[in-house]
């Protein structure tokens, strides 16, 4: 029995009656105002990254254990995104959170106008199991710095970091303020039960679709944070050597289980059997001739989802890899030849090392296949940057790389998030401030004058059509 069994025999359903009692003590504590001091959600930020720094080489090991992660990709991935985003806060929170003046229009004068930053309340974040640390850690910075609550529900299926989470958030944080629970379906249940007052998801399509239901019966505020089938296209043009080492690292980083990662190959038919040899060469460069012997290759997180990426290679065009070992859920690096739009590959996610290649021959024929589809999470793009400009105007996705893959979500000033049927609401840097804030607009009228413009029976009428017009 492996680390990871034990942990998933060990993790149980938390009770109803404890998610009852954790909701009704953050009500409590939120209605005490502490949470909306800005002390206070500073001193929270900084006991969040002592806590992380405390617990780094724990987490690095728990990685390890649920995905084979190496200590250097958990550091990249995971923990330094989380650390950079603390400190971002750190440094701008004052400023985020001091209202801002806006002009008042000429009818409304003498009054002033602004808009303030309220804390929506009580937050609930549901993170998935492929970057456990990061997709729990980084919308929790977002409910602090806003002034929230949290009830933090990770996945089971990567128990290992799920409990060092648990075990570092009940040493540093108070229940009544932030709060882990485990659990599965069950879980999510009984916290569905309960008027949060935002509900951040990151998952699926399919399980972003429950999550809006159970929020519609409290009418609470929701961001998605979904995936999606994120093209690539190779267009002549590009730098071949360049694109061929940048999308093997995109699609290969935790072994291709990235919400981002290239899900499908557009290639120019012109430089097709150029760049897939490329391709090849690059994923020996970076994890060597044995793949399977590299300490910076991850593994497939469960046997359910091993035996499902295997399932698409059956019968199909295997142009490099396909090698795989049930025991260790090892799945090479696999570049798929021929494939066409109809095929069982195309329909959902791939969320594995496996990267089909579709050619065009004209650019337009490209931009037509992607439109025809679900709007994906992101999108790239290598070949001239004019017409790579031209591609995003005429596509819709969460966010894009022009010449490169996965790096839009490592920019804490750009906002992260999708469109359509890979999300709605975006994050990262003060959209995470603003995605668990309300803004208030706020208008105060002077006490010494009062003009009678608006009051019945009218009689200024034709000078406020003037003024209105």
């Amino acid at each position: 029995m492996n680390l990871k069994e034990e942990a998933l025999i060990d993790m149980e359903e938390t009770s109803a009656k404890k998610i009852e009692a954790i909701f009704k003590s953050q009500k409590e504590f939120y209605g005490s105002h502490r949470t909306r001091e800005i002390s206070f959600r500073l001193d929270q930020l900084k006991k969040l990254k002592e806590a992380i720094l405390k617990y780094e080489d724990r987490i690095y090991d728990a990685l390890w254990k649920d995905l084979n992660k190496s200590k250097e990709e958990s550091f990249l991935t995971e923990v330094s995104i989380v650390l950079q985003e603390l400190d971002f806060h750190l440094k701008n929170l004052k400023k985020w959170a001091k209202a801002k003046k806006v002009s008042t229009p000429l009818h409304l004068l003498p009054s002033g106008s602004k808009v303030i930053y309220e804390p929506l309340g009580i937050g609930l974040i549901i993170s998935p199991w492929n970057y456990p640390f990061q997709l729990c850690i980084n919308p929790l910075i977002g409910a602090i710095s806003s002034g929230c609550c949290a009830v933090l529900k990770p996945s089971p299926d990567s128990p290992n970091t799920s409990k060092i989470m648990e075990e570092m958030i009940n040493e540093f944080f108070p229940s009544e303020y932030i709060s882990l629970v485990q659990g599965g379906k069950e879980t999510n249940q009984n916290l569905f039960n309960y008027p949060f007052d935002v509900i951040f998801f990151t998952g699926s399509s399919r399980v972003g679709k429950i999550v809006m239901k159970a929020a519609a019966e409290h009418l609470s505020k929701v961001i998605l944070e979904l995936g999606g089938k994120s093209p690539c296209i190779v267009d002549e043009g590009a730098n071949l050597d360049l694109a061929a080492k940048r999308i093997a690292w995109g699609k290969t980083i935790n072994a291709g289980q990235t919400c981002i990662a290239p899900d499908y190959l557009l290639v120019h038919k012109s430089v097709k059997d150029d760049f897939l040899k490329k391709m090849t060469e690059s994923f020996k460069e970076l994890y060597g001739e044995k793949i399977d012997h590299s300490k910076h290759y991850a593994r497939i997180i469960n046997k359910n989802a091993f035996e499902r990426l295997t399932g698409y290679l059956e019968g199909k065009d295997i142009y490099h890899g396909g090698e795989s070992e049930e025991e260790s859920l090892f799945l090479a690096p696999t570049i798929l030849n021929n494939v066409e739009a109809e095929d069982e590959i195309m329909k959902e996610e791939i969320f594995g090392p496996i990267l089909p290649v579709i050619e065009f021959d004209e650019l337009s024929n490209a931009e037509t296949f992607i439109n025809k589809r679900e709007k994906p999470l992101a999108l790239y793009y290598f070949g001239d940057k004019g017409k790579g400009e031209k591609v995003l105007r005429k596509t819709s996705s969460g966010g894009a790389c022009l010449n490169d893959t996965l790096v839009h979500i490592a920019n804490h000033k750009v906002p992260f998030g999708g469109v359509g049927n890979s999300g709605m609401g975006s994050y990262h840097g003060h959209r995470s401030f603003l995605a668990f804030s309300h803004e208030k607009a706020v208008v105060s009228s002077s006490n010494f004058i009062d003009l009678p413009l608006k009051y019945p029976p009218y009689r200024f009428f034709g000078i406020i059509k003037k003024i209105l017009k």
